[in-house]
């Protein structure tokens, strides 16, 4: 017994290797074999680990790492870009999905406080398993994928005030209903302004000051002390230590050492979140499953129901089209990381009893494995249950790029239209090179516009829009993404209909090249110190894109 935590340590690293390389191997995110292996390791089952409170204690450092993680990815700038999917989308998500799941339970007969508890819970959908899977199916930039995003970031800001108000909440802090609210976000203001002033005012110079050492242990460990420094002082203001961790991230986040700092605490942050995974199974007894299993069942499917609901309706008050609003409603229909957060402050907070924890608890895991499949076939199960809508929703795109194209014949299709796109959009204009370039960032798309280049939205992983493009006429495809997975894509996508239109595709990273060309590239041009040009006169002679021939075949 002297060795109890060597041994469950070992118990824990060993299940957690093997769970996560089956999860790995299936192509699933590995959160979901981190609470697999909590769910079979806890005192509700195999009882390898027994010890709550020491769970308990885990827990509440892979949260304090899991919110400064947020809080060092949070940017003024993004959020001020994605306003409208952020503060639009996310913000009626959100406060519709708390009323309306209060609403329901008080009429079920549990007070106010559970059932708003309860709503934050079900509000937060799960950033690791939405990026994940979106990012391997290259939908991150689709219209559903950016509203999908977009909503995740407000959630994950909403996080801080749910917290506060659970802590005020609580039993030692019980106080009329509508004062809660009010002092929620009269204290999350107050303690957010001061830590932020620190941050300015003292945190910079410090930061400056050890980097001037060039040692990253140093660095390291100043980067951890901040993080601690700041959970333990809200801790001590009577607040969630994981409000201090965020703080602590989102000072860092304003800083030049950004990027450094995300790169040493990288090993910390992908060993603590998953200890975090594991201590959420762990809180699940197994063997209540019998007696509740059909409660929670229910009530994942109710909550899963009454989320993609309110998601899709807020897509719609936000004029996008049916199928754009069910796909993102697909992929955010499920419970999420911060749930749990929310969840186990309100146990610890006894504001819910342990056998509604149990459920609740239970009925976001159920969620969180039915997730993978609703994410991974939203565009199929879009399809099959609405396929009017997703006809026209396709449509909409085609049809422009369609009207744009038609008079085009021996051009260049341009994915992408980034800083490599929009040179390599100017470069063939300025060869009287005709081209067509297709981008899913709004911004850009608008940009190249004001620009007055022949720039269109649209994902070109869909081979329907590539066909728009006039694919068949083109003379040849330049792919400039950066992203492997949708460069993948794109090259099946034209390889499945034409074997022989030049496709030249940029690369950052030479590990890549032998895929590209099984892949079926014709040339892959490596990035060379930044450099804007992947485009050259050599290279449109080498595939006969010089301006005469593409005029006079015009």
């Amino acid at each position: 017994m002297e060795h109890a935590f060597l041994n469950h340590a070992l118990f824990m690293l060993f299940a957690a290797v093997i769970s996560v390389a089956m999860f790995l191997r299936l192509g699933l995110p590995p959160i979901l074999g981190y609470l697999i292996v909590g769910m079979l390791m806890g005192p509700g089952a195999a009882g390898f680990i027994s010890d709550t409170e020491q769970i308990r204690s885990w827990a509440e450092i892979g949260i304090v790492f899991l919110m400064f993680t947020i809080g060092l990815e949070f940017s003024w700038p993004v959020l001020r870009r994605m306003k409208s999917a952020v503060l639009g989308l996310g913000g009626l998500q959100v406060v519709l999905t708390m009323i309306l799941i209060d609403i329901l339970g008080m009429a079920l007969g549990i007070s106010w406080e559970q059932g708003l508890v309860i709503g934050g819970i079900a509000a937060m959908s799960s950033t690791a398993l939405v990026t994940k899977i979106l990012a391997d199916q290259a939908e991150l930039q689709t219209r559903h994928g950016r509203n999908s995003m977009g909503i995740l970031l407000f959630q994950d800001i909403m996080v801080v005030p749910l917290l506060i108000l659970i802590g005020l909440l609580g039993e030692e802090h019980a106080m009329p209903g509508g004062w809660a609210l009010v002092m929620a976000a009269a204290e999350g203001l107050i303690v957010l302004l001061c830590i932020l002033a620190f941050g300015y005012w003292v945190l910079r110079p410090l930061m400056r000051e050890v980097a001037r050492f060039q040692s990253a242990e140093l660095f390291t460990l100043f980067v951890l002390l901040i993080v601690l420094a700041s959970a333990w002082l809200t801790n001590r203001a009577g607040l969630s230590p994981a409000l201090g961790a965020f703080l602590a991230g989102v000072m860092l986040s304003e800083t030049e050492f950004h990027h450094q700092v995300e790169s040493e605490i990288r090993p910390f942050r992908d060993v603590l979140l998953g200890l975090f995974f594991v201590t959420i199974g762990m809180m699940f007894d197994l063997g209540s499953l019998p007696l509740i299993g059909a409660q929670a069942f229910l009530l994942a499917c109710i909550l899963m129901l009454v989320k993609l609901v309110i998601v899709a309706l807020a897509c719609r008050i936000g004029s996008w089209n049916l199928a754009v609003a069910f796909r993102t409603g697909l992929c955010l229909a499920h419970g999420g990381e911060f749930g749990f957060a929310i969840l186990i402050l309100a146990l610890d907070e006894k504001i819910l009893d342990p056998m509604t924890g149990q459920v609740v608890l239970a009925g976001m895991l159920f969620s969180m494995l039915l997730a993978p499949l609703l994410i991974r076939f939203n565009g199929a199960l879009t399809a099959r249950l609405m396929p009017d809508a997703a006809k026209r929703s396709r449509e909409e795109i085609s049809s422009d790029i369609r009207d744009k194209a038609k008079m085009l014949s021996r051009h260049v299709i341009v994915c992408g239209h980034g800083r490599i796109g929009h040179h390599a959009v100017e470069f063939l204009q300025s060869r009287h090179v005709p081209c067509l370039a297709v981008e899913l960032d709004l911004d850009k798309v608008r940009q190249g516009k004001r620009q007055g280049l022949p720039v269109s939205y649209g994902d070109a992983a869909s081979l329907e829009l590539l066909r728009a493009c006039g694919l068949e006429r083109a003379a040849a495809v330049v792919i400039t993404m950066i992203d492997f997975a949708t460069v993948m894509k794109i090259l099946r996508r034209i390889r499945s209909v034409n074997s022989q239109i030049p496709v030249i595709v940029r690369t950052r990273k030479e590990i890549h090249l032998y895929q590209l060309y099984q892949a079926g590239a014709s040339e892959v041009i490596a990035d060379a110190f930044g450099s804007n040009q992947m485009l050259t006169e050599e290279v449109l002679d080498r595939w006969g894109l010089d301006g005469k021939l593409s005029r006079a075949a015009s």
